[in-house]
């Protein structure tokens, strides 16, 4: 019974939180999705005393940080098409920095290049079309 209230708690502080901000786009659900689900799985391996509450607070801390890193992308993207030029955001540390350049036109709409770092690292670049 604790298990099944714990999730139900998990699930509802997850959603409560990432209902909080202004989201641009259902690719911001998905990222606290993949976020939530792989924090859940590395709490739960981290938390050897008790794998329930790591899978929470893993969870919770991976559905944040998956979402907003997600929103974030998005934003920089949907920026860089309307400016035609290059956006950039950096988190306060500095370890986080995502870049977005249009590389293309494509009638209306830009191609543009996204390019996410970490601890002045390239860790992913996805590449795709914004329209107005």
């Amino acid at each position: 019974m604790k298990k099944v209230a714990l999730l139900l708690v998990f699930t509802t502080f997850s959603g409560a939180i990432i209902s909080c901000g202004q989201v641009s786009s259902s690719r911001t659900y998905e990222g606290a999705a993949v976020g939530g689900a792989i924090g859940a799985v590395a709490g739960a391996l981290i938390d050897k005393e008790n794998r329930w509450r790591g899978a929470v607070i893993g969870g919770a801390l991976g559905a944040i940080l998956g979402g907003t890193i997600t929103e974030i992308g998005q934003r920089a993207s949907r920026e860089a098409a309307m400016a035609n030029k290059p956006v950039e955001y950096r988190s306060e540390d500095g370890k986080e920095r995502v870049y977005a350049e249009p590389v293309a036109s494509k009638g209306q709409c830009k191609i543009v290049k996204t390019s996410y770092y970490q601890n002045g690292k390239l860790v992913k670049v996805e590449e795709k079309e914004v329209c107005p």
